[in-house]
């Protein structure tokens, strides 16, 4: 589940994607040089291999740690590209029993950032790969059985475009007017008339969704703008916090929750692009819960060590899980939570957006402030957990879940969320 957002200023594109993936599932992210490569080689891509292209373009991704693709991402040419799960009433061109598996969405994505210079040829590369491979394979590593169509906002410094896609057939729209979002719903008339799911598409609330991010693109005029709308919770309070459901968390907003017993999705990870000057600039959280996260500035030709990459087992040597102590310290009481974090991390992204430091710089800023805030909010929190219990019992499993590797190599000091209760979460250690 995720939203992804485009607003055409007067000065150029702007474009913004938050990533809502299983609660544990870190996303890295990484830089890949351009290159070229031998006549007949191929890439192994998340579930098979296919052939190479001569030559890829470099990028910069947002990718799941299991995964090959990516959820969102950047070229060295601007082009930028988000994806979203969209569910059809049929998997038309699905692999057969026996069949080699097709590309997942985010396959197509990376692939079409890899080959493509420009916004058109991105709808080339992902309809003809579409076309000859399909669409198939499971696209979560907690729940391999879950699979999807997908869709792609797909954006450069000229212009915008979505691609819808049900199976190998597709629908192409360019963006008009000043703002544009898609989210887990097919939105091209026709094509959702004829192919749209009614039934998963209302769980994943979707329609709610896509209602608020289309309204914020239209009304952005800046980056910060679009910080904001990744960040909303869908009140006009943010300190407010999520508004939660027992069947599916805190969908109903941008900035996803999980927790629910039938959906459960969270925002992973958060992107912000500025295509309005010559050299494309991005915003990357790189962490989830973007409200308890700094949006860093990444150029794509300036790699950074981010040191060791995550998984879906806890590890605080890793940049992803080390701020897992800050989102899930803040879960247990938001609003509490949020008047520790929001003003200073508002003061930081000001004085960036202002003047964008160094990538190196900023990351190494952020860890100094977010140690910070994990301190405050254990100081200000204690035990205290204002959450209804059902909830609290959900983030209990993914805790457990997150520890259940880690137990087998590291020892940590676990907080107690709950008097009596050990080992209850990751907030405190």
């Amino acid at each position: 589940m995720c939203d992804t957002a485009v607003t055409l200023t007067d000065g150029g594109v702007l474009f913004a994607k938050n990533s809502d993936r299983d609660p544990n599932e870190a996303q890295v992210l990484q830089w890949h040089p351009a290159a070229v490569h031998v006549p007949g080689a191929s890439v192994t891509v998340t579930h098979r291999a296919i052939p190479q292209s001569p030559s890829t373009f470099a990028t910069v991704l947002s990718r799941p740690w299991w995964m090959w693709g990516a959820e969102m991402g950047a070229n060295e040419h601007g082009l930028v590209i988000g994806n979203e799960a969209v569910f059809t009433r049929k998997a038309i061109g699905k692999a057969r029993r026996g069949d080699e598996p097709g590309l997942i969405g985010m396959d197509l994505l990376r692939l079409a950032l890899e080959r493509a210079a420009t916004r058109r040829d991105a709808v080339q590369v992902i309809v003809g790969l579409l076309e000859r491979y399909g669409q198939d394979g499971p696209c979560s590593h907690e729940k391999p059985s879950f699979t999807y169509d997908n869709s792609f906002l797909i954006a450069d410094p000229s212009g915008a475009t979505v691609l819808e896609t049900a199976g190998r057939t597709y629908a192409v729209e360019e963006v008009a007017g000043r703002g544009r979002s898609i989210s887990n719903a097919l939105t091209i008339a026709d094509f959702a008339e004829a192919h749209r799911d009614p039934l998963r598409t209302a769980v994943a609330r979707a329609d709610t969704r896509q209602a608020q991010t289309a309204a914020a693109a239209r009304a952005a005029r800046t980056p910060a703008d679009l910080m904001a709308m990744l960040r909303s919770n869908g009140g006009s309070d943010p300190s407010a916090g999520p508004t939660w459901s027992r069947v599916s968390g805190a969908m109903g907003a941008p900035n996803m929750h999980a927790g629910g017993a039938v959906a459960s999705s969270q925002t992973v990870s958060s992107w912000v692009s500025d295509l309005r000057r010559g050299s494309p600039l991005h915003w990357v959280t790189a962490t989830a819960e973007p409200a308890f996260s700094l949006f860093k500035p990444v150029r794509h030709g300036k790699p950074v060590d981010l040191g060791h990459l995550p998984s879906n087992v806890d590890d605080p040597e890793t940049l992803w899980w080390r701020h897992e102590r800050v989102h899930r310290s803040a879960l247990r009481d938001w609003s509490a939570a949020y008047a520790v974090v929001a003003p200073e991390r508002d003061e930081v992204e000001a004085r960036w957006l202002a003047d964008p430091p160094p990538t190196a710089a900023a990351f190494a800023e952020a860890a100094e402030i977010e140690a910070r805030w994990h301190a405050a909010l254990l100081a200000e929190l204690g035990e205290r957990d204002t959450r209804p219990r059902w909830l609290r019992a959900a983030w209990r499993r993914y805790d457990d879940q997150a520890r259940a590797g880690a137990r087998h190599h590291r020892v940590h000091a676990w907080s107690t969320a709950e008097p009596g209760r050990q080992d209850a979460d990751l907030t405190g250690s």
